[in-house]
């Protein structure tokens, strides 16, 4: 598919994951920012977009997708040529997919819940069981690193390395010595300096037209 892609996009929120992504992919794309403190995210325009009235969503021809990890795989496996995701038939492609499905379904409902001091429910109800399994589980992969799959870098690795620098400088994670250091594995990478100056002058740009 050879059609532009538009990212649905606030700054310093979870979208800016996505734009690393895209920069690590060296893909063009149109940036579609949302005035989230006018509520533009939560207009009938944007909620055709992603009914959850969240960011990111991007568009790409006729494929709309929404939800972080889903942007993320979607996007790796478009532009396979790049190495961001094994591929099918390769032996890190379920690990891969663990990683990305993990974020969402397990690690970050076990940091909400243990940010806002909510008891996760009983093991057979909870999605993730116990936070300190989740964090042990991430601890023990990024001990063998220097990446979740080891040697190999993907995308997983972006979506989990942005998460992971924003939660950790909110103390919602333990600055466990393994995540600081994959942090700023991460952070080092050109595509991620890139995209946090220009996240920073976007994001002054739009407080100034507020």
């Amino acid at each position: 598919m050879t059609s532009e892609i538009t990212l649905y996009h606030s700054p310093n929120t979870r979208s800016s994951g996505v734009r690393i992504l895209l920069e690590e992919l060296q893909v063009p794309y149109r940036l579609h920012v949302l005035d989230m403190k006018a509520g533009e995210q939560r207009q009938a325009a944007y909620l055709a977009i992603n009914p959850m009235g969240k960011v990111p969503a991007i568009r790409h021809g006729d494929a709309v997708v929404t939800e972080q990890p889903a942007i993320f795989l979607y996007l790796a496996d478009e532009f396979a040529e790049k190495g961001l995701a094994p591929q099918i038939g390769d032996p890190l492609r379920g690990p891969y997919l663990r990683w990305m499905i993990l974020y969402g379904s397990c690690f970050e409902p076990a940091v909400i819940d243990r940010a806002l001091e909510r008891e996760p429910g009983p093991m057979a109800m909870s999605p993730y069981g116990s936070f300190d399994a989740v964090l042990d589980g991430l601890v023990a992969a990024l001990s063998k690193g220097p990446y979740l799959m080891g040697e190999r870098i993907s995308a997983a690795d972006i979506l989990w390395g942005a998460a992971l620098g924003w939660m950790t400088a909110f103390k919602l994670v333990p600055e466990e010595p393994v995540i600081v250091a994959y942090v700023a594995r991460i952070r080092d990478r050109p595509s991620f300096r890139k995209i946090t100056a220009e996240e920073v002058a976007l994001a002054a740009r739009h407080q100034e037209a507020g």
